[in-house]
């Protein structure tokens, strides 16, 4: 793969699109310079999306884990989604493995804008992007709590099975050569 995981259709896009409720997103990658806005962003979860976004008892999203999100290369790469009023509502990060073939998917909504399908929108988006890409499966690991996340990507043609050596998790997949996550 040539181009830039960020880059959406075309180089550096801004994008918009509308969530199934009639809200007006604006999507966009994101920068070096998006590490305060991420970091706003996360103090605006919630504490039980937080551990279902780490898999993990976090209360406070740090420095390194801001960067790693910012990171932007053929492998990696974070959209950001704003409402009308600027306010970031959504993110979606997209991770790659080397070969480029399978990637990873994590969806965070802030606390008081849930149930208005930003996070439906982003994986749907969060898919394309991959699929334009080349991916050829998309996954993503929640916790078997996160029944919420879980019946979002089953909407999406996603496939839960059980997390390999781990009980407590389920692997959600969509096969994106099968045509996986049209919606409905």
């Amino acid at each position: 793969m040539a181009s830039h995981f960020s880059e959406q259709s075309s180089p550096q896009a801004e994008t918009s699109l509308t969530t199934g409720t009639g809200l007006q997103l604006r999507l966009r990658p994101a920068s070096a310079a998006d590490e305060s806005v991420l970091a706003s962003f996360f103090e605006n979860v919630t504490l039980e999306d937080l551990r279902f976004r780490f898999l993990s008892a976090v209360q406070h999203v740090g420095h390194d884990q801001i960067l790693a999100m910012l990171r932007s290369d053929k492998q990696a790469g974070t959209v950001l989604a704003f409402d009308e009023d600027e306010e970031l509502v959504g993110v979606a990060t997209l991770a790659a493995d080397a070969r480029g073939e399978t990637a990873e998917v994590a969806i965070s909504v802030r606390r008081d804008r849930k149930a208005q399908g930003i996070g439906w929108s982003l994986l749907r988006h969060a898919a394309q992007i991959a699929h334009a890409r080349g991916i050829l499966r998309l996954q993503s690991i929640e916790s078997r709590d996160n029944h919420e996340a879980i019946e979002v990507e089953r909407d999406l043609g996603f496939i839960a099975r059980a997390y390999p050596g781990d009980p407590t998790l389920i692997l959600v997949e969509a096969d994106l050569a099968g045509g996986a996550t049209s919606g409905t």
